[in-house]
């Protein structure tokens, strides 16, 4: 059986890849303090989010990967609490996080946990592999992929920043993603990103 050290190791997984152009684009408007990456992989998240300030806790259950990540980090010269654990089965402290990125991997069924691991005023952002008519090459088999507004209904307890279903990729290797970023507060009146920040793709 192929474990997700052997897919780290045999290099099925870009070793350093840019963070998402929707994280970097927002992360100047999300408050500063600490964060939690979670299922790190190669650091794609944490290792942006340490150059950014943030004290960074980073999960993952690959210890391969987590050896990427910190080969990354040192790269770059920032440092990251690198923390071996199965995300799904780790103790998220309540109010803890100013942000917390998950970025494919299925954290849905621990997202209330994960919702208040934040920090009044805190930011998630999370992005997850998402059911599609159109066929797609990578990822999840369907029953381990979120539907269509899944996301988006479990997050409305948040503020809900950006909201966006998307495809990636043409050829043999096509994705399909559903993501979002939505603010722990309360009150009808929140401050809001400017439209300009979201343009790009």
């Amino acid at each position: 059986m192929t474990t997700w050290d052997d897919r780290f190791r045999e290099g099925r997984y870009p070793r350093n890849p840019d963070p998402p152009a929707i994280l970097q684009r927002l992360v100047g408007t999300f408050p500063d303090g600490r964060a939690l990456d979670i299922a790190t992989g190669t650091g794609r998240c944490s290792v942006f989010l340490a150059e950014c300030g943030y004290e960074v806790d980073a999960i993952d259950r690959s210890r391969e990967g987590l050896n990427i990540a910190r080969e990354n980090a040192d790269e770059r010269g920032v440092d990251v609490n690198w923390i071996h654990a199965d995300a799904l089965r780790f103790p998220y402290p309540e109010s803890t996080y100013d942000v917390i990125t998950a970025r494919s991997f299925r954290i849905y069924d621990r997202l209330t946990d994960v919702k208040e691991a934040l920090a009044p005023g805190g930011v998630l952002f999370y992005q997850d592999h998402m059911r599609t008519s159109e066929g797609v090459d990578y990822g999840p088999p369907e029953r381990r992929r979120v539907g269509a507004n899944d996301l988006l209904h479990a997050c409305l307890d948040l503020t809900v920043l950006h909201y966006r279903e998307f495809r990636t990729g043409e050829g043999s290797h096509r994705g399909a993603y559903a993501q979002i970023v939505a603010r722990k507060s309360d009150g009808a009146t929140q401050p809001h990103p400017h439209r300009e920040t979201f343009e790009g793709p």
